[in-house]
């Protein structure tokens, strides 16, 4: 093993505290929260956090602006990006049911200081996310009263005017989210429960808006002398599937439920499709009612449903419409205000956030102080600033978690589980029990699973090398059988994972890198044809490639919680369409997201890591013992692992020929403390 000079070993340990993994307990289920949700309470949820006030907004929006009525085409392209994402959380979330959502998600594969930008940067979405949602809520109720509610408070309260602020602050705004954090604090039942009202009554006024506006369609709005069904070509429909794409953000809050989930293994998948496909099939529909209603070039942006029927002559349905719009922001409000504390307690329950967020309240079994705290913040955000400053910031930490969870899902699967103390018997829920024995021969013979095997005694590995070095095995992490004659020689000596590791960076940037030249190569860099042709050329090859050394390695095959299908070809194009996203946002978003992340690694280097559960269990005590194991090579390795109380073995080997003629057993050829 190569050894680096003493002055670099500290780097190296900071390195290695900056990516230690999260280590997860033996029961996934345990939790100090309360398991009540059920498979519709988390379908609700993920439907009320997806279709809110961007159906009765932004459909209007991206058929006047962009696509025209080809914006159902821009829904259903948007609906299928989406549904990358939502595989690849939906995995996560029956695997691992902890609250967090993509935090907990890139801890436990990718490293520390990863999850904590990630759950700082989600939080930061959530709470802008609550606070346009409701200076949305509160515009579009001034609006029916004719802005009576604006005036007065211009009139009789305060106006300024400052950049980037509000001409008044929005009191109305602030109250309802004060009120909602009020509730939602209450515990998880009152939240589903409301939750439960709304989203019936929204859905209840979309079946409305679907039946009456079929019965009021046009098909002539659809002909060539209103311009056709796609005016803007193909170019209008794909820019239309990116502003689509964030229609559909709202399903990550049944991933944050997971922990309070009653069965989540089954729960969360099953909620996660039927809400993504309830609210795919609502947006389709209802973008073609409104363009079949009146001519997509007379829309108004600001309220193309209400406007719509009005413009028919149904005011009475608009007044519906209305209502239908302010429940759906209702629930994007508590779905905002429902997954923020839950991020914010998982972050503190690590340690690595303020402990206070980490305390839950005894008898509503949720985390009070980060709801109220962080309420009251996003209700702040809402008095003062603008809703178009607002905005303007919005997504980018939502595509920079889903291109993480994406990797996450790559790398988790290529990764050999880890052994523990636990796992290997050494552990028993009864304190008086004694250790089990050894295992006998033959059942050490008959063991098939996967990984290297332990024994307990140097004369079992004796009697067993001949059989393990001619059976053929192929764990996970390793190259696949077909491929081995081929590529052996190239990456046979790397760690299980260690290869696909790599290939997982490798197509993160090979993804920036296309992305960025697509979007900035002729435009802003100016670059001439054939350059532009052999960068897109290049980093297509690097792209492909790195896909390709993924696949040929062997994956884990777990039946018993659902899967992403088509690894890692799905999570790769998760991650190209992100990192595509992320490269449309402007320069200043970029520079608030850079001032942002700086912020937070003031938080994370002056607490966080220094008050990190995982760091502070690398310092408790450990007991030595002794095992001979069986490396995939057939050479004979004595590890010498340190037991920890959460099961987590440190190792040192020190390798013995395979060849080397023994010695008679000693004291120390038998697993015992040292």
């Amino acid at each position: 093993m190569a050894t680096c000079p003493r002055g670099c070993a500290p780097a190296v340990r900071l390195c290695q505290r900056l990516n230690r993994l999260k280590t997860l307990d033996g029961d996934m289920m345990a939790t100090s929260l309360k398991r009540c949700l059920s498979t519709v309470d988390l379908t609700l949820m993920g439907v009320g956090g997806m279709v809110g006030s961007g159906l009765y907004v932004l459909t209007g929006t991206v058929a006047k602006d962009t696509a025209g009525p080809a914006v159902i085409i821009s829904f259903i392209f948007a609906g299928i990006a989406s549904l990358l994402a939502a595989f690849c959380y939906a995995e996560f979330g029956a695997r691992i049911p902890k609250t967090g959502s993509a935090y907990m998600f890139t801890y436990v594969s990718v490293g520390e200081i990863w999850a904590f930008l990630i759950g700082w940067n989600v939080i930061l979405e959530n709470m802008i996310g609550g606070a346009a949602v409701a200076r949305a809520w509160s515009g579009y109720l001034d609006s029916i009263f004719n802005h009576a509610i604006q005036n007065f408070t211009e009139t009789h309260i305060m106006q300024w005017n400052v950049p980037f602020l509000a001409h008044y602050p929005d009191l109305l705004a602030a109250g309802i989210l004060v009120i909602a954090s009020v509730f939602i604090s209450f515990g998880v039942q009152v939240s589903s429960y409301l939750n439960h009202i709304f989203s019936t009554i929204s859905m209840g006024v979309i079946v409305f808006i679907l039946v009456f506006g079929f019965i009021l369609a046009e098909p002539a709005n659809w002909s060539q002398e209103q311009g056709g069904f796609a005016p803007f070509g193909m170019s209008g429909i794909l820019a239309g599937s990116a502003t689509c794409f964030y229609a559909f953000v709202g399903f990550d809050v049944i991933a944050s439920s997971s922990e309070e989930a009653k069965d989540p293994q089954k729960a969360i998948p099953i909620a996660t499709a039927i809400s993504l496909g309830l609210a795919a099939t609502a947006y389709i529909l209802v973008s073609t009612v409104l363009t079949l209603i009146v001519p997509w070039r007379t829309l108004d942006p600001n309220s193309a449903l209400a406007d719509a029927f009005f413009r028919r002559g149904y005011s009475w349905a608009g007044v519906i419409v209305a209502v239908g719009s302010i429940c759906a922001m209702n629930t994007v409000l508590l779905c905002n205000l429902f997954s923020l504390p839950r991020i914010v307690y998982a972050m503190a329950d690590d340690g690595l956030f303020f402990s206070i967020f980490a305390k839950v309240n005894p008898l509503t079994k949720v985390p009070v102080n980060a709801i109220l705290v962080f309420g009251i913040l996003m209700a702040t955000m809402a008095l003062v600033f603008d809703l178009e400053a607002l905005v303007q910031f919005l997504s980018i930490g939502t595509l920079l978690a889903y291109t993480f969870v994406a990797a996450s899902v790559i790398v988790l699967r290529f990764q050999p589980e880890k052994t523990s103390s636990k796992d290997t018997g050494s552990t028993s829920p009864n304190p008086n029990a004694e250790p089990s024995s050894a295992p006998s021969e033959s059942e050490a013979i008959t063991d098939d699973s996967d990984g290297p095997k332990q024994y307990e005694s140097f004369s079992d590995k004796l009697q067993l090398v001949e059989r393990q070095n001619t059976r053929e095995r192929r764990g996970v992490g390793q190259l696949k059988a077909y491929w081995e004659p081929y590529l052996d020689r190239l990456l046979g000596d790397c760690e299980p994972g260690e290869v696909v590791a790599f290939g997982v960076l490798t197509l993160i940037v090979s993804s920036v890198s296309l992305c960025a030249v697509l979007e900035f190569g002729i435009k802003q860099l100016q670059l001439p044809v054939w350059s532009f042709s052999m960068l897109l050329v290049i980093f297509s090859l690097a792209y492909i490639i790195s896909l390709a050394l993924i696949w040929v390695h062997e994956p884990q095959k777990n039946t018993k919680t659902f899967q992403v299908p088509l690894v890692p070809l799905t999570p790769a194009a998760s991650i190209l369409f992100n990192v595509f996203l992320m490269m449309k946002l402007s320069l200043l978003t970029w520079i608030r997201f850079a001032v942002w992340i700086a912020i937070g690694l003031i938080v994370y280097f002056g607490y966080g890591i220094w008050h990190s559960k995982e760091g502070i269990r690398e310092l408790q005590p450990k007991d030595m013992a002794a095992r001979y194991v069986v490396l995939p090579s057939g050479s004979l390795v004595e590890t010498v692992q340190s037991v920890q109380p959460d099961g987590q073995v440190d190792n040192s080997a020190h390798h013995i020929s395979p060849s080397a003629a023994p010695t008679a057993p000693t004291a120390e050829d038998y697993t015992g403390k040292r």
